[in-house]
C-alpha cells in the first residue's frame, strides 16, 4: 500500500501564496505521473497540475498556469505545489495523487485514471 505524506495545506487571505508539497513511498516518484486534483464547491473534480516524476514533463489544468506552478526535488523524493494569487474560488481540497502515466496531461481530465489517491490538505482563501 502506498503511504503518502502531504502538507501545506492552510488559509490564507485573498491574493496570498500557498506552497503544497506530496511524497509517496512504494517506488511511486521517479516511475509515476504525480500531482494535484481539487474538489472545490459546486464543482467536479479537477486537474491542478501534475508531472511525469522520471523526466520531468509538467502539465497544468484549464486556467491553472498563469498562477500555480508544480516543482520536484529528487532527492526528497517529493513534489511540490506552488500556488499564487490565490483566490477565494480556489477554496478547497487538493489531493496528490499518482497515475502511470500523465497521458501528455489528460490525466487531468480523466481522474478516473488515477492509481492512488492521498488523503488530501485543505486550502481556505478568504476574501
Amino acid at each position: 500500500q502506498v503511504q503518502w505524506v502531504e502538507s501545506g495545506g492552510g488559509s490564507v487571505q485573498a491574493g496570498g501564496s500557498l506552497s503544497l508539497s506530496c511524497a509517496a513511498s512504494g517506488g511511486i516518484y521517479g516511475r509515476y505521473c504525480m500531482g494535484w486534483f481539487r474538489q472545490v464547491a459546486g464543482k467536479e473534480r479537477e486537474g491542478v497540475a501534475i508531472v511525469q516524476t522520471g523526466t520531468g514533463n509538467t502539465y497544468f489544468g484549464v486556467n491553472m498556469k498563469d498562477r500555480f506552478a508544480i516543482s520536484q526535488d529528487n532527492a526528497k523524493e517529493t513534489v511540490y505545489l506552488q500556488m499564487d494569487m490565490l483566490k477565494p474560488e480556489d477554496t478547497g481540497r487538493y489531493c496528490c495523487a499518482a497515475a502511470t502515466l500523465c497521458q501528455w496531461g489528460e490525466l487531468l481530465h480523466r481522474p478516473s485514471d488515477v492509481s492512488y489517491w492521498g488523503q488530501g490538505t485543505q486550502v481556505t482563501v478568504s476574501s
